[in-house]
């Protein structure tokens, strides 16, 4: 697997580090949002609360570590190098970041200006991105599922935001709107155009290289992207509509090709060669497990009847939690914790030249800190989910125990960045000395110096 990355077209160290440093920090604000809140948050998956924690955590956490990954992703996986990656990560990351405050400001202040400006810089941040991504991609041959994948999701991601926009200028009340039926069809493109097919393009590759598991049957990575992308684009056609018949057919076929691929990924964890698993794997069968436990709720909330509503919102709300915070932010930090220390080695092994070799990839974050912080985040998944069938006894817990775990997620992350900036000063030393001493380059010993192990 590694003969097929380029590892010598990488973008610069703090153009994808900026996008991951930057989403601990929203869920931070998601935690405290809940404090803020309170249970009140909880009464219906249309309050604002409730609106401004759901995109604190899509926009805020999940696209900043999403384009992150894509910005490293692009040129050493798929050989697309994006134009002046530094300056591309600085206007991407501040349109967003500004984008998705505004867009949470909105929502709890139900300002129209706050809407239109966040429609603005989300539009515009994310527009440039895929420019960018496409022209990069423009003549690269989908050889690969990951490649075919990655220029798939940048298309999914193009409808969120254009349908995002949309609901943004019509809550402003410029537009006339249905707006629940767009809002469906915006959150499905978010989950499954851009989301799911994002993940499961990355995990082609990570998976079997950081996980040492066998690879992804050849049919279904061929599968899923193309499938996805065509049963999204029906039942958009059905649900916009309202053609309740082939609406439901068409929304069971995307629960089937996303539960799908988390059985695949369950059963190919199962065969790893590793004696015990990491952190990375934990968190990936936890979210494969959410992901299968919300697919099963949706079906049955779907068939409840009408006099079960109140039943059917909580569970509804259940699939949220469990899709957003048990799925999607699960296998998110359990890539961080494979992507940023492979960033590092990586940047030190190109620094180094030959001369000096980058030390060992399970250096750049200590473990034990990785095993507390996955254990806080689990906690706080918990009780997440016990916050919305109990929120008068589990809200306030929720929220201090999502503070933690992204707390202890931002100290991780920054403590690989000053183990990054120490052994740079140190390779440059020892390039330095080395050099010196007989005018021609030489394979330095560095402490710890081994290949990077997955």
């Amino acid at each position: 697997m590694q003969a097929l990355l380029s590892f010598d077209q990488a973008p610069p160290f703090g153009a994808p580090a900026r996008f991951f440093l930057t989403a601990p920090l929203f869920a931070i604000l998601a935690g405290l949002l809940l404090l803020w809140s309170g249970p009140g948050l909880f009464a219906s998956r249309w309050t604002p609360e409730a609106l401004a924690l759901t995109h604190l955590i899509t926009v805020g956490f999940m696209l900043q570590v999403m384009l992150g990954a894509m910005l490293q992703i692009l040129p050493v996986v798929a050989g697309a190098n994006m134009a002046r990656p530094r300056l591309l990560a600085t206007l991407v990351h501040l349109a967003i970041t500004l984008g998705a405050l505004l867009l949470a400001a909105g929502f709890l202040g139900l300002q129209p200006l706050a809407f239109r400006l966040a429609a603005l810089f989300l539009g515009s941040g994310v527009a440039l991105f895929v420019g960018s991504a496409g022209h990069a991609l423009y003549g690269v041959p989908p050889s690969r599922a990951t490649i075919r994948g990655l220029q798939i999701s940048l298309l999914g991601l193009s409808v969120t935001v254009a349908l995002g926009v949309l609901l943004a200028i019509a809550l402003d009340g410029a537009l006339d709107l249905p707006l629940p039926r767009v809002t469906s069809i915006h959150f499905s493109w978010g989950f499954v155009g851009w989301g799911l097919v994002l993940l499961a393009a990355v995990g082609f590759v990570v998976v079997p290289m950081f996980q040492m598991t066998p690879a992804y049957p050849a049919w279904f990575t061929h599968l899923l992207p193309w499938s996805a992308l065509a049963l999204l684009s029906l039942w958009s056609l059905a649900e916009a509509a309202d053609w309740p018949a082939p609406s439901a057919l068409l929304a069971g076929a995307l629960l089937l090709i996303t539960a799908t691929f988390a059985v695949l990924t369950l059963h190919l964890q199962r065969r790893s060669k590793r004696a015990r698993f990491d952190a990375t794997q934990h968190y990936w069968r936890v979210g494969m497990l959410c992901t299968l436990a919300a697919c099963t709720l949706w079906l049955v909330a779907r068939g409840l009847p009408e006099r079960m509503a109140a039943l059917a919102e909580r569970l509804e709300w259940l699939c949220g939690v469990l899709l957003l915070c048990g799925g999607f932010m699960s296998v998110i930090i359990g890539m961080l914790y494979k992507i940023f220390p492979f960033l590092v080695w990586l940047h030190l092994q190109n620094l180094g030249g030959g001369r000096v070799l980058a030390p060992n990839m399970n250096k750049v974050i200590a473990g034990q800190q990785i095993k507390r912080q996955m254990r806080a985040h689990f906690l706080a998944l918990a009780l997440l989910l016990a916050a919305v069938i109990w929120p008068e006894w589990f809200t306030y817990p929720a929220g201090i125990a999502l503070l933690v775990a992204n707390g202890a997620l931002l100290r991780n992350l920054l403590a690989a960045v000053a183990f990054y900036r120490q052994q740079r000063t140190k390779i440059a030393a020892l390039i330095a000395a080395a050099t010196s001493s007989d005018g021609k380059p030489s394979l330095t010993s560095h402490p710890a110096t081994k290949a990077p192990a997955p």
